[in-house]
């Protein structure tokens, strides 16, 4: 078959007038030209392609972050001893009535207020304490003039002793009627002095300073001898009983500082004022009785929780920023020396301002990423940019 005849008729026309021979080897060598060139592409694309997936994997990975690194610090931490317990008064007075069957006229203070010794807190109705003592000054008046009767009529039987005029009996009987009516003079007056002391009783007064924490004193009562009216925190003082372990209790003495968080979150500094001398035997707890000379806000009956300072010992620290908390534990990142961090778990202990110990875990001479761990994850690489070892303080 004729190659040039099964060729486009646009192209056999631009073909030059040649004999079959001639054209069929021109057109031979095109195919040929035009072959090689497409397979020459061919080979430049895959060169290039190749070129490139080397690069790619003989590149270094490209850094996830930019941190700072620190070593762990090692210094003097406070040992605490740790406690819960509820805060309390340090003492409370009950405050209630002596007098008996009378009625409450008035009623002066609430609770929550601030009284002074010797204030007025309650007043009852004193118009039979008073008629009562009019009364029993009127007997003691009564009693006055009688015995400066026996005593006149004593004094003459005395003077006529000594003459005979007077019979030894009369003489005596004169005699007993003086002491028997100085007898009964002092009879009323201590009566006089009982009703005096009643009427005051129809006061009630508070028998120190303090705070009122209770009242049950209700106006127009009639109460009893004894009956409580008032119940009063002495001198406003609250104190905090810890209960502390067993084991710790004889570390524990008085005058330590104590460091108290109610449920108001302040804090409260605290002196330990006392260690119980015995132990629950239920609990296996002693209770430490703290002095909180300013309270701020905390109430009697609060719970709180606190710390009793009991000296210093050497730690490993990090700052806190360090530290990251997953699922209850405890995290660091440390860098290693291909700058790729790796998740270490360790052991956190105490915390003094920014700064959290680690208790194990971790070596003195590890970096660890200083803040911004949570950005990362094990085996990212990282570029450090400060690699400070030491943290201040």
């Amino acid at each position: 078959m004729n190659t040039i005849s099964t060729l486009p008729g646009s192209i056999r026309r631009r073909l030059p007038r040649r004999s079959n021979a001639q054209r069929t080897l021109v057109l031979a060598a095109s195919i040929a030209c035009a072959v090689a060139g497409t397979m020459m592409i061919d080979a430049s694309v895959r060169a290039a392609d190749g070129s490139t997936g080397h690069a790619q994997a003989g590149a270094p990975a490209k850094a996830a972050l930019s941190v700072s690194v620190v070593r762990p610090q090692s210094g003097s931490l406070p040992l605490a001893v740790r406690a819960n317990g509820n805060i309390a008064a340090w003492q409370e007075a009950s405050i209630g009535t002596e007098a008996n069957g009378l009625r409450l006229a008035d009623v002066r203070v609430n609770v929550g207020d601030v009284v002074q010794k010797g204030q007025v807190l309650a007043t009852f109705a004193a118009d039979t304490v008073r008629a009562e003592a009019a009364q029993t000054q009127a007997a003691i008046v009564e009693a006055e003039a009688a015995l400066a009767e026996a005593s006149a009529n004593a004094e003459r039987a005395r003077s006529l002793k000594a003459s005979g005029a007077m019979s030894e009996s009369a003489i005596g009987q004169y005699l007993t009627t003086e002491r028997t009516a100085k007898a009964r003079l002092d009879a009323q007056r201590a009566l006089g002095q009982a009703q005096q002391l009643r009427l005051q009783q129809t006061q009630v007064v508070a028998p120190d300073a303090g705070v009122i924490s209770a009242r049950s004193a209700t106006v127009g009562a009639v109460l009893p001898a004894g009956q409580e009216l008032f119940r009063m925190i002495r001198q406003g003082r609250l104190e905090w009983r810890a209960e502390v372990a067993s084991s710790d209790l004889g570390v524990l003495k008085p005058g330590m500082a104590v460091t108290v968080t109610p449920a108001s979150g302040a804090t409260i500094a605290g002196t330990v004022r006392m260690v119980a001398p015995t132990v629950d035997a239920a609990t296996r707890n002693g209770l430490v009785y703290v002095d909180l000379p300013a309270p701020g806000q905390a109430r009697a009956g609060m719970y709180a929780h606190g710390e009793i300072a009991v000296g210093n010992s050497q730690a490993l620290t990090l700052p806190q920023t360090a530290v990251l908390l997953r699922d209850g534990y405890a995290y660091v990142l440390r860098v290693g020396a291909d700058a790729k961090v790796s998740e270490v778990k360790v052991q956190a202990g105490r915390r003094a301002g920014d700064r959290i110990e680690i208790v194990s875990g971790l070596d003195a001479a590890a970096r660890v990423v200083a803040s911004g761990g949570s950005f990362l994850s094990d085996g990212d690489s990282v570029h450090i940019v400060d690699a400070t070892t030491v943290a201040s303080k």
